[in-house]
């Protein structure tokens, strides 16, 4: 039986490096672009895996670092792996746990993420890299990252052999070499140091995967910030290692995704599937695929869902706004999902405004069901040759 492969369909040319293609995996074939739903702890928030399925998601991430505190990667093997611990048939993923460790230490108590917008890329000012944070729950070194379980509080080491041996427990299909995700704001030497290590780091996840002779593939990470020569570099030293695909870690200029992905996927193999770590949001899927990115993940359709934001072809609405309170029309008219054919804007106003937990089902439902489909239209666009007319029409409209 064949383990792992990735097969490409068509090209869409046209100056891009947009392609749609096929991840082959022991547990089914992902049809890219796609979009994979993330399950951190085993589960897709408020969602039963029936109902995940329904809205059309092929595959579901979860999270290393969680599970491995909770209940413990070693329950997940007696349990026969992810997929049967959660009643999910289809793909799986797992990270490695190095966002994680990104937001544990370099960026705990800071309100920094992995993308920054313009002005919120170039620091303080103060000449510090996200780096020293003494006050943080977790410092890496070289050889990996000691830190705190938010749980009990207790003391761990991971490092990028351990990450290995706990993703290979959990079983997942795709699992990823451990890295050290930095902040957009980290200086071209902080993010050069960051990345030899992550470049030292993806040999020693290598050569412990082989040790462990396992089922599941292996992708490298890619990393770099905000800059060209060190995303270029990443690309070259990380795109020759023996890896099944490659995971491009965060760390961006939001306004740039489209440029950074570009000078990276220009130079990865083209016959290996990419990632996009982290990202999903419409804008990012276009300019990801685009730009060579074949599948996504990202907790933004769920989280936003819970706190009743939900996507329509118009942009984003507020179900909680007093517009909605008397609107009998379905959230989005002509949307397949269970949701709008079942309920209305005013039922979904009124479940959030009582805190009823059904809210935080049927927002997710539908908002996973929009991204899971756009992605799937972004594929159709790709295979008719029409993908530029697609995002040109759905980014004015969505945008505004």
């Amino acid at each position: 039986m064949k383990k792992f492969g990735f097969s490409i369909a068509k090209k869409l040319g046209e100056g891009t490096l947009a392609r749609a293609g096929t991840i082959h995996t022991l547990h089914g074939d992902i049809q890219t672009p796609a979009f994979i739903v993330v399950g951190t702890k085993a589960t897709v928030k408020a969602l039963t895996p029936e109902q995940v399925s329904c809205l059309g998601a092929q595959a579901v991430l979860a999270n290393t670092y969680h599970l491995y505190l909770q209940p413990g990667d070693e329950l997940v093997w007696d349990a026969g792996g992810l997929g049967k611990f959660m009643h999910w048939d289809g793909p799986t993923f797992t990270d490695s746990g190095g966002f994680q460790v990104f937001s544990l230490g370099a960026a705990f108590g800071k309100g920094v993420s992995k993308v920054a917008k313009g002005e919120d890329a170039e620091g303080s000012g103060d000449g510090r890299s996200s780096s020293q944070n003494h006050s943080a729950p977790a410092k890496v070194d070289d050889g990996g990252v000691i830190f705190k379980s938010h749980i009990d509080g207790s003391s761990h080491r991971l490092t990028p052999e351990r990450s290995l041996q706990i993703q290979h427990n959990i079983g997942a299909d795709i699992i990823f070499a451990f890295d050290e995700c930095t902040s957009p704001q980290d200086p071209h030497e902080k993010q050069k140091h960051s990345l030899d290590r992550t470049h030292r780091w993806a040999v020693r996840s290598l050569e412990e995967h082989k040790k462990l002779r396992g089922t599941q593939a292996l992708f490298g990470v890619v990393q770099g910030g905000k800059f060209q020569d060190l995303r270029e570099e990443s690309a070259r030293t990380v795109g020759v290692m023996d890896f099944d695909g490659f995971g491009i870690g965060g760390s961006f200029i939001k306004e740039d995704i489209g440029t950074a992905v570009k000078w990276v996927n220009a130079i990865l193999p083209e016959e290996k599937p990419r990632h996009l770590l982290g990202m999903g949001e419409p804008i990012d899927l276009f300019l990801g695929v685009e730009n060579g990115v074949d599948t996504f993940d990202c907790v933004a359709p769920t989280r936003m869902g819970r706190n009743g934001g939900l996507y329509t072809n118009d942009g984003r609405i507020a179900i909680t706004n007093a517009k909605f309170v008397n609107d009998l029309g379905p959230i989005e008219k002509d949307c397949g999902c269970y949701t709008c054919k079942n309920f209305t804007r005013a039922y979904l106003a009124h479940l959030f405004r009582s805190e009823e937990m059904l809210g935080a089902t049927l927002a997710s439902i539908h908002n996973l069901y929009f991204i899971v489909r756009l992605v799937s239209r972004i594929r159709e666009s790709i295979m008719a040759k029409n993908f530029l007319q697609l995002k040109d029409e759905f980014l004015k409209r969505y945008y505004g």
